[in-house]
């Protein structure tokens, strides 16, 4: 009787892994999950009875009102960051805070129409000069009131009680 060759096994193929699919594009509808940090100044001064003022401003968009703030800036520190924006945004020049007096949360629309949850830390800055000319002048309105006025006009809770626990 001849002999049949042995045949090898052939080894099985390891299954190919899935293709990994991208991560989902965020809806419009729902926030990043990751807050982003910003960072604004709380314009402050005294009027000439010796009470507190703040400066509020109008946001560009929706015309609510905030106090200036903005994106870090590379190679800034957070509190020169929050005085930039001060000046950009309401003309404003003084002395700024080395440490944040508070913080606060907020979701912002951005131009794709999605919601980013945004943290902003706060600095106190003691207003010496308001300039007439600036970037974006024209682009907002400016108003000077008392700290408790101010918390009842903006939106967000955590920047009332900020505002309407303000001390120098």
């Amino acid at each position: 009787m001849p002999q049949t060759p042995k045949l090898k096994k052939a080894k099985a193929a390891k299954p190919k892994p899935p293709p990994k699919k991208a991560p989902p594009k965020p809806s419009n509808r729902e926030p990043d999950r990751e807050p982003r940090a910003q960072f604004a100044a709380l314009p402050w001064r005294r009027n000439s009875a010796g009470e507190v003022e703040v400066l509020l401003i109008t946001s560009r968009e929706t015309r609510r009102w905030v106090i200036p703030k903005g994106w870090p800036i590379k190679g800034m520190t957070s509190a020169k960051t929050a005085a930039r924006e001060a000046f950009e945004e309401a003309g404003l020049m003084g002395k700024v805070g080395k440490s944040p007096v508070g913080a606060y949360a907020y979701d912002k629309r951005l131009k794709n129409g999605r919601l980013q949850h945004v943290r902003v830390a706060v600095f106190a800055f003691q207003v010496e000069a308001e300039a007439e000319e600036f970037p974006e002048a024209g682009q907002r309105e400016k108003r000077w009131v008392s700290a408790a006025e101010a918390a009842g006009l903006v939106d967000e809770p955590e920047l009332m009680v900020m505002l309407a626990t303000f001390k120098t």
